[in-house]
């Protein structure tokens, strides 16, 4: 658990390398468009300078603008596909955006894509964030065994570029082995904030994502690794405790055939 290998949508990629679609690493850090250190001073003394950002437009609860319209014409659709993912009490589930939204936002962002290739990038994008969900309800079977609470992703946020402290460490064991470890950092980052109804108890989730080994017909895989972040003593005991669960199995199914026979399950 935590770290989870997942194949490919039923749709194929249009791409055979096992890479996210957007290139996160070729756009710069974000930050105000206007040069302010060669823009003029304004006209009066007494207007203050302010970002034409309007930054109050930013849902908090995604950290994505509530208006996605680029004003640019397209052919996509504008269907979205709603989750398994709840967000509330209510029974409500949170909605993945449509293919022209998810364009709209890479054009605000200034990543040009294909529009050919957006949907593709859509299917790919809510297959993982699937994927990513059941990891976390692993978690919480593991945090708390018997429950039948229904956890709800209270909200989340991209984080991409953004090392965690975990991918920051094995990045550099990759450097120094990189035979045993893996040499590439996370394409992708998000931060997940689910809420625990019956206590009310909040809970940040780190998921890093990871490029995998294509597949045989060459389509893109990918690796999730999933884990509460060592935020309070209940995350960090629940770590601790399945990474002492971990090695005691790989210690078994080292031994010699015959010497312990109980099966093992985690």
């Amino acid at each position: 658990m935590g770290q989870a290998t997942s194949q490919s949508p039923p749709r194929p990629a249009t791409t055979s390398a096992a890479t996210c679609p957007v290139d996160h690493h070729a756009t710069n850090k974000a930050q105000c468009p206007v040069d302010h250190q060669s823009s003029p001073l304004p006209s009066s003394s007494t207007q203050s300078a302010q970002c034409p950002v309007d930054h109050s437009a930013i849902n908090p609860l995604n950290q994505i603008p509530t208006n996605l319209s680029s004003g640019l014409p397209s052919s996509l659709p504008n269907d979205r596909v709603v989750s398994s993912i709840p967000r509330d009490h209510s029974g409500a589930t949170w909605e993945y955006p449509s293919p022209q939204q998810f364009h709209n936002a890479l054009a605000r962002k200034g990543w040009e894509t294909p529009e050919e290739h957006v949907e593709t990038m859509v299917a790919i994008h809510n297959f993982l964030n699937e994927a990513a969900w059941g990891e976390v309800l692993k978690w919480e079977q593991k945090a708390n065994p018997g429950s039948n609470e229904n956890v709800e992703l209270a909200r989340f946020k991209g984080r991409p570029g953004e090392l965690s402290p975990k991918a920051r460490f094995f990045l550099f064991a990759g450097w120094l082995l990189p035979s045993r470890f893996n040499t590439e950092a996370p394409f992708d980052r998000h931060d997940w904030i689910i809420r625990r109804p019956k206590t009310n108890e909040e809970v940040r989730y780190i998921i890093d994502y990871y490029s995998a080994p294509p597949e045989p017909d060459g389509s893109p895989a990918f690796s999730l690794d999933v884990r509460p972040a060592l935020d309070n003593l209940g995350s960090i005991k629940t770590r601790l405790a399945l990474a002492t669960e971990e090695v005691w199995t790989q210690l078994r199914a080292d031994q010699p055939i015959g010497e312990n026979k109980r099966s093992t399950s985690s």
